[in-house]
């Protein structure tokens, strides 16, 4: 018998394998905690990237937004956070035709941040996890900036290799 979770966000049923438990975690914690409403947050929002001449698709599991806007694109996790930090670096860039400013690897307990535009680190820990009212001020003064081009293809080369990996492991067991 499948185990069959409600999500937070959307109220739909989802299937309660790899880390779903911490993203359904993180998104309680996301509108209680860090006061965004859910309809500023996307569930599985759809990314495509190129890779040798052939279309690559898949989703960033959140991308919440502010006033509008794209504001953090959240990797959940369900255990260690270390590879997939990058992976989700790498989506924040290329999602949309501007980088979302800031990302997120979590497994719902801790939190590693970045800041997208530097590549440097926000902070760890959930407490570094930008809260609405944050997000409203730094947002007024955020342009929209496109990742270079000349650095598309490396970038979008990482994020299919770490994405790859990634439903290789979560997807394991599911047969």
């Amino acid at each position: 018998m499948e185990d069959i979770l409600i999500d937070y966000v959307t109220g739909k049923p989802v299937p309660n394998v790899g880390p779903e438990g911490s993203r359904q975690l993180f998104e309680k914690i996301l509108v209680e905690t860090k006061g965004f409403s859910k309809k500023e947050i996307r569930v599985d929002e759809p990314i495509t990237v190129m890779f040798q001449n052939q279309t690559y698709e898949s989703t960033l599991d959140l991308v919440v937004f502010c006033d509008e806007r794209p504001f953090m694109a959240v990797r959940c996790i369900a255990g260690s956070l270390g590879s997939y930090e990058r992976e989700i670096l790498a989506g924040a860039r290329l999602i949309y035709d501007h980088q979302i400013p800031f990302s997120v690897a979590t497994n719902g307990k801790d939190a590693l941040v970045r800041n997208v535009i530097t590549g440097k680190p926000h902070g760890e820990g959930m407490d570094t996890v930008p809260t609405r009212e944050w997000a409203k001020e730094q947002i007024k003064e955020m342009k929209k900036i496109p990742f270079p081009e000349g650095k598309k293809e490396r970038e979008m080369i990482l994020f299919r290799s770490y994405n790859m990996e990634k439903y290789e492991n979560e997807c394991d067991g599911l047969t």
